[in-house]
């Protein structure tokens, strides 16, 4: 069992995606992602591995839901600063957790 205080204590966002393109040198297919989380993040970067599912005209202009209080990792020399949210589809594609609705960016998850 989990807590409250342990599942508040990571900062999921709704984010919009500016910017999309492929990351190369990754070992598995991957896009890099701006993001906008609003004014009081701001700008931030993901790696994301969303290339069986989506195509970058698919992507930009989509929100979704990322953690933004994780510590950036190196992926193929990129600094990734922000988790997107996915679940796998039946065949481990994974599928963008996102809004079911357009809401301001920024927002926190509850």
């Amino acid at each position: 069992m989990s807590t409250y205080d342990a599942f508040n204590s990571i900062d999921i966002r709704t984010g919009t995606i500016l910017a999309a393109e492929q990351l190369s040198g990754a070992r598995k297919p991957s896009y890099k992602l701006r993001i906008d989380f609003g004014p009081q993040i701001g700008v931030k970067q993901s790696s994301a591995q969303l290339t069986m599912l989506y195509n970058i005209e698919d992507l930009v202009g989509r929100q979704i839901l990322g953690v933004v209080n994780f510590e950036p990792r190196r992926i193929a020399g990129f600094s990734s600063e922000v988790l997107v949210l996915g679940v796998p589809d039946y065949e481990g594609a994974v599928v963008l957790v996102q809004p079911e609705r357009n809401v301001a960016n920024g927002v926190r998850m509850f």
